[in-house]
């Protein structure tokens, strides 16, 4: 978009009789309305935050007593396991899948195929609703030779305690997604860098480990770091197991006692706030290093500005400057 115009008087001559044709002013232009706009939103932004800390509903004593209650501390400790545990599952999960997609084996695509149609095409409240109920449909967990007595027999209310059942319905659900992710930025690495490494005389994994992942982890950190504050939100849902130790769950039952809702669910809001940020800053480190020799594709407005260079500049007719030269060098 332009931001400068030339100031430059038509037919005007080089100073003092030199051949060598005036340095070229740019003047920026200006945006009167965006300014207007810019003014507005900060008005309305901070009439908001007025009526808000005087709106009685908001109840901000409350919310500062219970901000650092230590129920809400431990269910917003819980919520951060859940997210780490269930991440870590569906990212190894993920990558099997991603690998088994892309295997040339007929069966193996269609079962991780099948696997992302189930996983992805059902919501994440049913599947934890299903996992709640695991323990009616399989009572006792068996291990031996199938058809035969099993050597141990655990009942399943006590081999998979609520917490388990939560971090399993939510890895297995994240995998799915985390899998097309990562076959993405599989995919997103050129097959002659693989050709390449080959002739180099490196294996498989070696060609992946030192070609092919680290090019694609480009394309994987961006919606992968996406997925983690996703899962951190998601995590409220496990209500439906039912594990109620989490941070929005716990919220909710202490307003129940209270009679007063709108104090915690801003607790909860400042504690989910609080840990994306967290999240959001290491993405943004994870994103820089991986990015390392690709290159900033945001514009330097400082080398621009300099220069004059990709900034609309517009040469004014008659101004001195000699057209450009045929193909046989002689002036046009």
């Amino acid at each position: 978009m332009a931001d400068t115009v030339v100031n430059r008087s038509a037919g005007a001559s080089p100073p003092n009789g030199s051949d060598r044709a005036p340095g070229i002013k740019a003047i920026r232009l200006r945006h009167p309305w965006r300014n207007v706009f810019a003014v507005v939103l900060v008005l309305v932004l901070t009439l908001f935050v007025l009526d808000a800390a005087q709106r009685p509903a908001y109840d901000w004593p409350s919310v500062g007593k219970f901000l650092f209650d230590q129920r809400i501390s431990q269910a917003a400790f819980v919520t951060l396991q859940l997210t780490v545990y269930s991440m870590v599952i569906a990212i190894i999960l993920g990558v099997v899948l991603a690998v088994m997609r892309l295997s040339p084996n007929p069966v193996v695509n269609s079962i991780a195929w099948v696997y992302l149609w189930i996983f992805r095409g059902t919501p994440v409240y049913v599947q934890l609703a299903f996992w709640g109920l695991v323990a009616v449909i399989y009572q006792t967990i068996d291990i031996g030779l199938p058809f035969t007595e099993p050597w141990v027999s655990v009942p399943t209310k006590v081999a998979l305690s609520a917490f388990v059942l939560a971090v399993i319905g939510l890895a297995l659900n994240e995998a799915a997604y985390m899998a097309e992710i990562v076959r993405a930025g599989l995919l997103s690495v050129d097959s002659g860098q693989e050709e390449a490494a080959t002739a180099l005389g490196m294996s498989w994994s070696q060609t992946m480990m030192r070609v092919i992942i680290p090019q694609s982890m480009r394309v994987i950190i961006p919606p992968a770091g996406n997925e983690v504050i996703s899962m951190l939100k998601t995590t409220s849902l496990v209500t439906a197991i039912p594990f109620t130790l989490e941070l929005y769950t716990r919220s909710r039952d202490i307003s129940a006692v209270i009679f007063n809702p709108v104090p915690l669910l801003l607790v909860a809001s400042i504690w989910y706030l609080f840990f994306t940020s967290i999240l959001m800053v290491g993405q943004y480190f994870l994103e820089k290093r991986f990015a390392r020799g690709i290159g900033d594709r945001r514009p330097n407005r400082k080398a621009d500005d300099a220069t004059g260079a990709f900034t609309g500049i517009v040469p004014v007719a008659g101004d001195g400057q000699s057209p450009p030269p045929t193909t046989n060098g002689e002036p046009r």
